[in-house]
């Protein structure tokens, strides 16, 4: 280092060049590490941004996939809930079709019976205008009745019209019984047979609603407690009803 006095007392310095040169490297030097720490930092800050945005995206991904498989799940529930509902609605649309079709096959065959019922009730009435053949029909009926009740006095009801008639079978119709009677059981034993003039059974049907009557008989005894009902319209309904399985049968087969 030189010093050197000029002038004045106050005294002054002067660098050397080398020491200016050492300066100046140091300086380059200092700024070097700080570029470089500079640098240092940066890339750290990129690769820990790069770190939290992978990071990001993979949680992203997680919770993307956490929301589609939830909502695939309730979507594929509700698909089972409305499949299930539907086969529920289709079901009872089904049993409700095939019930219905019962209903109507029920009531059609229903229909046809009733109608063999009303063709049986024409042919018997027809039948029956023969005052002989009304005759020996009701004495039949008759005895068939006194037969169930085996009692010793017994009234017969008829329809008004009827009266004439019914009343010139009761002679026959107590023989009849007495007849079988003996030769069934060899018992003897008669029966008392009287028009029952109070009690009258409904007339024929003419068209209009309420009770009817074909014709036929009704024993009473016992005042009228014991009854037995042989009317054609009783007797008409038993067969009939005996007759369906056949009648079904030979109508509609199995």
């Amino acid at each position: 280092v030189e010093f050197s006095l000029r002038g004045s007392p106050s005294s002054q310095i002067r660098r050397c060049p080398r020491c200016a040169a050492m300066d100046s490297s140091a300086e380059t030097q200092n700024q070097n590490q700080i570029l470089q720490m500079t640098q240092f930092i940066l890339n750290e800050a990129k690769d820990k941004a790069e770190e939290i945005s992978a990071k990001a995206l993979q949680e992203f991904s997680v919770e993307k996939l956490k929301v589609v498989n939830s909502t695939k799940e309730k979507i594929r529930h509700e698909y089972e809930r409305k499949s299930k509902q539907v086969d529920t609605q289709n079901a009872i649309a089904r049993s409700t079709a095939i019930n219905r079709s019962r209903l109507e096959k029920i009531t059609a065959r229903q229909d046809v019976i009733g109608l063999i019922n009303n063709d049986a009730k024409g042919v018997l009435q027809t039948q029956l205008k023969d005052q002989k053949a009304l005759g020996q029909f009701i004495t039949q009926l008759i005895v068939q009745g006194l037969l169930m009740l085996l009692e010793d006095e017994v009234q017969v009801r008829c329809r008004a019209c009827d009266d004439a008639v019914v009343e010139k079978c009761l002679a026959a119709a107590a023989a009849e019984y007495a007849k079988i009677l003996q030769a069934e059981t060899g018992a003897t034993k008669a029966c008392r047979l009287s028009l029952d003039k109070s009690v009258k059974l409904p007339s024929a049907p003419a068209g209009q609603h309420g009770p009817s009557c074909l014709g036929g008989v009704v024993l009473a005894c016992q005042a009228g407690k014991i009854t037995i009902d042989n009317t054609i319209d009783s007797r008409l309904g038993l067969v009939l009803e005996q007759a369906k399985p056949t009648i079904r049968q030979l109508l509609f087969g199995n």
